[in-house]
């Protein structure tokens, strides 16, 4: 499974023309988004709950969680009106990370939206990242696909675009495996999440899905 990505040919994008690119990629008429998170330690500075919970300050961090709430209701409307399906998939390892425990109070309100999100354990996938991760990337049809990278500090600095057709397919049928695996979201918050004490001695580690 994903045998092929680390072969595979891209070409490097910085920041604004990745956004772009995707933008007019995702108009096309694409079908369906994939989006594939793996990274356990990420950074999303100018996003207000983030920077409360890199601060240390839990109670605020999550009191800011649904400030994007509208902006993802209009994600989703729009992906509604041009026929897209969204899928997420979040591999989570144990024990989880501050961020991670952060973060899903965030894809909650996604997923009380509508969003389709699914969750899995890294520990169920051990024999297939014998030899490296699963990827970490966002796939638009079989159009395009994207990785996407850091600069050194950790913040999004563009991505790797992949338009092979073949590669993209394969990457496609990796995701589809591994999302028939996944939990139900809200099944595996109610269990593994909310229980959790608010997170001690905040870290935050190179790393940026870029958008949540």
């Amino acid at each position: 499974m994903f045998d092929s990505f680390p072969r595979g040919v891209s070409d490097r994008m910085d920041r604004p023309t990745y956004h772009a690119d995707f933008g007019q990629v995702y108009n096309s008429g694409i079908g369906f988004l994939n989006k594939l998170e793996r990274g356990q330690h990420f950074k999303e500075r100018g996003f207000t709950s983030w920077e409360a919970f890199a601060a240390g300050d839990w109670a605020r961090a999550l009191s800011l969680a649904d400030e994007r709430r509208d902006n993802y209701a209009q994600e989703l409307q729009k992906a509604a009106r041009l026929g897209i399906r969204h899928r997420r998939l979040r591999v989570v390892e144990f024990p989880i990370t501050p961020y991670v425990q952060w973060e899903f109070f965030v894809l909650r309100v996604r997923a009380d939206l509508g969003d389709d999100i699914k969750v899995l354990d890294a520990r169920k996938i051990s024999d297939i990242e014998r030899d490296r991760p699963v990827p970490e990337v966002v796939i638009l049809g079989d159009v395009a696909m994207y990785e996407v990278v850091y600069d050194d500090d950790g913040n999004a600095a563009g991505a790797n675009r992949f338009t092979e057709r073949s590669l993209i397919r394969e990457t496609s049928a990796g995701f589809d495996a591994l999302y028939e695996r996944g939990e139900d979201f809200h099944d595996f918050f109610d269990r593994e999440i909310v229980p959790l004490a608010p997170p001690q001695g905040l870290s935050t580690r190179p790393g940026s899905p870029d958008s949540r």
